[in-house]
């Protein structure tokens, strides 16, 4: 385990300067992101949510670097439910939706989650928005999802706010 990777997450804050600089880090030492993802799927860990939020800024960087990791990933992707590392999941797997060719059981482990996020109340708006968007992505391979998907918004656009309403009306207007 590398301990200027763990002393330097876990002092950082969620400050996006902090949240940059860590990043960057791993991006200069990309042998450490297996690390990284350990770290980040350690949902036993009380601050692993922080390395989610390094993965999402590496990953939005350098979205090559999750290969060798997708399986586990995907696999992984239902187990997290602290609020703070929703967000950062939720748009990795809009980065791989769109521009990552997945496995049928990669995707369906995306679009399960995805799904979940999206119809669970007390999952915040953000996380919601990255799920609309990565299940739209996905939707253009799999054509069942946009009915479902069109259904949810429906049903839901009254009940949060106006960043859901607007991802929500971009969405369903692709759609159509």
């Amino acid at each position: 385990m590398n301990l200027e990777l763990l002393q330097r997450i876990e002092n950082s804050s969620a400050h996006r300067k902090s949240r940059e600089d860590n990043a960057q880090y791993i991006l200069n030492n990309p042998k450490l992101i297996s690390e990284l993802i350990k770290l980040a799927f350690n949902t036993g860990n009380k601050d692993h949510y922080k390395y989610c939020w390094i993965l999402e800024l590496v990953l939005e960087e350098r979205l090559h670097l999750a290969d060798p990791f997708l399986d586990v990933f995907c696999s992984k992707i239902s187990k997290f439910s602290h609020e703070s590392a929703l967000r950062p999941i939720s748009k990795i797997c809009m980065f791989l939706a769109k521009h990552m060719i997945l496995t049928k059981d990669q995707e369906q482990k995306i679009i399960e989650s995805c799904f979940d996020w999206l119809i669970l109340e007390n999952v915040k708006v953000a996380t919601k928005a990255y799920s609309i968007r990565a299940l739209f992505e996905l939707g253009k391979k799999n054509d069942w999802i946009y009915l479902e998907l069109k259904r949810i918004i429906s049903d839901d656009y009254t009940k949060y706010s106006a960043a859901y309403k607007a991802v929500s009306k971009e969405i369903l207007k692709k759609m159509k």
